[in-house]
């Protein structure tokens, strides 16, 4: 049975109320699919039935696992290749060298997912470290889905998840083979923390950090609401830290040109605070 209209517009709607996440009319197949797996781990009959336990009974976790059901969670080791050579050649480097009385540097992944990403950035900054010791390296990892963050704070992925993107050598050094998976080893488990956060929520208790990566997640936002978070993340981006956007996410059409100045880092580009 095909989703109707009403309950379409109603899903997007909660949706949108939740993450500010936009769901256009092509959307439709998608969330239908979704919401039918849905309703299927749920134990109901079909999505009909799951969107009114929604709407008429106030099922508020199921409206929960409904948003989450919308979000993309594609991820892969060192995703993109640019932005970590950016990291390795040119920030990293460079951050170091200015934060060496300190010893502290503080990243964090928005829209984290299953935690590739941190821990792409955790084998990065150990690398440049090369066993200097005593530093206090922090990576936060974010994301809207408990689900998923589960999962990353496990640090277990299968073959295939591993072989997109981890050199050999850092296989090897980095995880540990258990059974058919490959584990994240706890010593650079330890440098990555993993919390569920809402970017159109509360941004409390975050700190300042050195890097910023928010890739590949504004473009579920509309303008405004990418304005907005683009505002906040410059309040918690040092002076000389570094903002990443997804490849195809820009500043254009946001008013932030007196807010952020964009560096190109080799054949990466990132993004500063304008002083």
């Amino acid at each position: 049975m095909s989703l109707s209209k009403q309950d379409f517009d109603y899903v997007r709607g909660v949706v949108r109320d939740k993450a500010a996440i936009v769901l256009d009319d092509s959307k439709e197949y998608l969330v239908e699919l979704r919401l039918s797996n849905l309703a299927s781990m749920q134990g109901l009959p079909g999505v009909t039935e799951l969107i009114r336990d929604v709407r008429d009974n106030g099922n508020r976790p199921l409206a929960d696992l409904m948003v989450e059901a919308m979000t993309t969670n594609e991820t892969s080791f060192f995703r993109d290749g640019l932005p970590f050579d950016a990291m390795r050649e040119s920030i990293l480097p460079e951050l170091l060298q200015a934060r060496a009385e300190q010893r502290s540097l503080k990243i964090w992944c928005a829209a984290a997912s299953t935690g590739q990403e941190s821990y792409s950035l955790a084998m990065l900054v150990r690398q440049c470290l090369q066993g200097t010791p005593d530093w206090d390296i922090r990576i936060l990892g974010t994301d809207i889905s408990p689900e998923v963050l589960t999962r990353a704070e496990s640090g277990v992925y299968s073959q295939h998840e591993v072989s997109r993107g981890v050199p050999a050598e850092s296989l090897v050094t980095e995880f540990q083979r258990e059974g058919l998976d490959w584990v994240v080893r706890d010593d650079l488990k330890t440098m990555c923390e993993f919390r569920r956060m809402n970017l159109v929520g509360s941004w409390s208790g975050l700190p300042t950090f050195d890097v910023i990566f928010l890739r590949n997640v504004l473009i579920y936002f509309d303008t405004d609401v990418r304005r907005k978070i683009l505002e906040r993340a410059k309040r918690h981006l040092a002076p000389d830290g570094y903002l990443f956007l997804g490849g195809s996410e820009t500043l254009l059409g946001l008013d932030l040109d007196q807010d952020f100045t964009r560096v190109l880092l080799g054949s990466a580009s990132a993004y500063q605070v304008t002083t």
